[in-house]
């Protein structure tokens, strides 16, 4: 590959995983928005609904996300009544999320939303599983070479 076709867009990886993020994302902002959510929400309530209880930390390590990004967006999820923040009885350092009984009954919702979505996805469910494990395999590569 020349110097002249490598610089081209439709060359470059970034901007594949970038247009399939951003359409996913778009399809996914359309059918949460009528349930009050955010797609960076969306992902916030799926690690509570796994695990109840969470610090900041804890989650911010489970979506990639630091403080400074998620803490503002946990602040406005309280606001809309989804969840609670607390200080630590172990560690006043630390803030502790639970769902309230809201943010628990919304997952049936969101159950419900994710299964219309498997059904439009152009992808049957072995190449889903292969094209997750390929991208978590890549995420994880590339979260490797930032302490380079």
């Amino acid at each position: 590959m020349s110097a002249d076709t490598a610089a081209r867009l439709d060359h470059q990886l970034c901007f594949a995983l970038y247009a399939a993020s951003n359409a996913m994302t778009r399809l996914y902002r359309d059918r949460l928005e009528p349930l009050g959510l955010t797609y960076p929400q969306y992902l916030v309530m799926l690690v509570l609904w796994e695990q109840d209880g969470l610090t900041v930390k804890a989650i911010g390590e489970r979506l990639y996300l630091d403080s400074g990004t998620l803490t503002p967006m946990l602040k406005r999820m309280e606001e809309a009544g989804l969840l609670e923040r607390r200080r630590s009885r172990d560690d006043e350092r630390q803030v502790e999320i639970r769902l309230t009984a809201r943010g628990r009954a919304l997952e049936r919702e969101v159950a419900a939303l994710q299964r219309d979505l498997f059904c439009l996805l152009p992808l049957g469910p072995e190449d889903m599983a292969r094209l997750r494990t390929e991208l978590r395999g890549l995420a994880a590569r590339l979260r490797g070479l930032d302490s380079l």
